[in-house]
């Protein structure tokens, strides 16, 4: 998570260029084929603010396009162009080798395990940054995730792991 935020915080200021929140951005279209703005935000993890905002500059760059929902005309739905899909299948052609090498070690099991972690902890971290409620009516839920230091333990919590007192 810190990774992604330090990704974030080295967003390319030039015109020409796409920022990682961008790839992103374009990415999750791509596993969408059509999306509106709040439904890329979901996928993104980003506000449909800044999307709405991202997809305007992609636009101009020629790599989406923008038409007016038929079912609900004050939605606007967006799809990756040709020279979009070219950029997002040209990326994973460049990051593929990259994702097997710094995973390869691990087994399916293993990464489903970790994912599931990582999703638990993106919920915990998203409960603690919802500042729109008051202090008192917050409710933080306690991580499930118990580490135990030195003991050898994997986390209680993950499947087919029992859980000690």
């Amino acid at each position: 998570m810190g990774a992604v935020r330090r990704l974030r915080g080295r967003e390319t200021h030039h015109p020409e260029q796409i920022s990682f929140a961008q790839y992103t951005l374009l990415f999750s279209l791509a596993g969408l084929c059509e999306g509106s703005a709040r439904e890329l935000a979901e996928q993104a993890d980003l506000s449909p603010a800044t999307v709405a905002q991202m997809l305007e500059s992609l636009e101009v760059q020629g790599l989406v396009t923008r038409a007016r929902s038929d079912q609900d005309r004050r939605v606007v739905m967006s799809s990756l162009t040709e020279r979009g899909e070219q950029l997002v299948a040209d990326r994973h052609t460049r990051m593929e080798p990259r994702w097997r090498a710094a995973l390869g070690e691990f087994d399916d099991e293993e990464l489903l395990v970790a994912a599931r972690v990582l999703e638990r902890l993106a919920d915990y971290f998203d409960a603690l940054s919802e500042a729109d409620e008051p202090a008192s009516n917050r409710q933080v839920p306690s991580p499930e995730l118990v580490f135990k230091p030195n003991s050898g333990d994997p986390p209680s919590g993950a499947p087919g792991k029992t859980t000690h007192p």
